[in-house]
């Protein structure tokens, strides 16, 4: 059995890092009591809010963080007919917070993560292991047997090619979780009572070619490299399917960071991972992803991007003329995502004027 840290008596970090580059993303339906928790590492950071649900609720926010706060009538607003792209009653909404930042890097965790503790009981500090994770380069071209190889202690291996040790940027660090892990309601089902108290101390970047389930409690990324593409797509209310958003999200990342040389890391950072939602209500939501995702996977591996596809909209662009002629067919919801991943480049782009953006990956 593993617990949270507990953090009273850790004083605020005075010297975080990239304090001014760095929001932190949170969608939530609750006061963020949670936030005490996390005092000592998140405060000095400028918080965006997704609340979704009613908009007339009222959210409490621990008194001494700097925030703003965006409801579904504040996305109405700022966004008028292109809100349709921003799903409702699911926490994929999340990923307007990444539309309105302005800022460098994104951090995103849900509201029922807490401080996890490394195995010598230290607190752990996770987003500033996203920061180390973002701030060295990845390794998608040739895989390391120890692992990350700019991690203090560790390097590269005899026979590791000269030639690819330089790396590539890393636009993804994609952080883990213990207790409650993010099983799908079949898994579940069977597995009631399953707690992951596995703390591995590693970090690795995912294979160029390789796909991965994104889990979008524990995430970070460089918002300038890859947050175009950081679309959470069409779930929860009126939708055929939930659960599945930071999947989708991951996989289209995935294939962009391959096709522009960007790296996406995974492992460390945990967090506690506190609740486990009900896995009958999980099931009605997954089931057709569960489906779907056999037809879906194959999709994506076989996506192959364009030469004149250099930033990351146009591969954006490209992949949803792909998803609506290769899986509209699976069922017309892929027709209506399609056209939702064109409204939420237009949205981004709005709010995010290209010729005043940082400069993508390039092919």
């Amino acid at each position: 059995m593993v617990d949270p840290a507990n953090t009273v008596g850790i004083p605020v970090n005075p010297t975080p890092l990239l304090k001014d580059e760095l929001d932190i993303v949170i969608p939530t339906i609750r006061n963020l009591d949670f936030l005490e928790m996390w005092r000592p590492f998140l405060q000095p950071y400028h918080l965006i809010i997704v609340q979704d649900g009613d908009p007339t609720k009222k959210i409490h926010v621990p008194e001494g963080y700097d925030y703003e706060l965006y409801n579904r009538n504040d996305i109405n607003r700022i966004l008028g007919p292109k809100a349709s792209c921003i799903s409702f009653k699911d926490s994929a909404c999340r990923c307007f917070g990444y539309m309105v930042s302005k800022k460098k890097y994104i951090f995103t965790i849900d509201d029922d993560c807490f401080v996890a503790k490394d195995p010598s009981g230290k607190a752990v500090n996770a987003l500033e292991q996203h920061i180390k994770n973002l701030l060295c380069p990845s390794t998608p071209l040739f895989f390391n047997t120890l692992y990350d190889p700019y991690r203090e202690g560790a390097d590269f291996v005899r026979g590791y090619p000269f030639s690819l040790r330089e790396g590539v940027s890393t636009a993804v660090s994609h952080g883990l979780w213990l207790n409650i892990p993010d099983y799908d309601a079949p898994t579940q089902l069977v597995k009631p009572k399953e707690r992951n108290t596995r703390y591995v101390d590693a970090v690795m970047t995912i294979p160029k070619g390789t796909l991965f389930p994104m889990c979008g409690m524990n995430l970070a990324f460089d918002r300038d490299l890859i947050g175009p593409a950081m679309y959470f797509g069409l779930m929860g209310d009126g939708q055929p399917i939930g659960r599945y958003d930071d999947m989708w999200a991951g996989w289209c990342i995935k294939v962009i960071c391959d096709h522009l040389g960007l790296g996406v890391k995974t492992g460390l950072p945990y967090i506690y991972h506190s609740k486990a939602s009900n896995p009958f209500v999980n099931l009605k939501k997954e089931y057709k992803g569960i489906f779907w995702q056999e037809d879906i996977i194959p999709f994506f591996q076989n996506v192959k991007l364009s030469k004149e596809a250099t930033t990351v909209q146009q591969c954006y662009i490209e992949l949803s003329k792909m998803v609506k002629e290769k899986l509209s067919p699976l069922d017309p919801y892929f027709d209506k995502l399609a056209d939702a991943m064109v409204t939420w480049i237009d949205a981004w782009d709005e709010l995010n004027p290209p010729a005043a953006a940082a400069g993508n990956g390039k092919a």
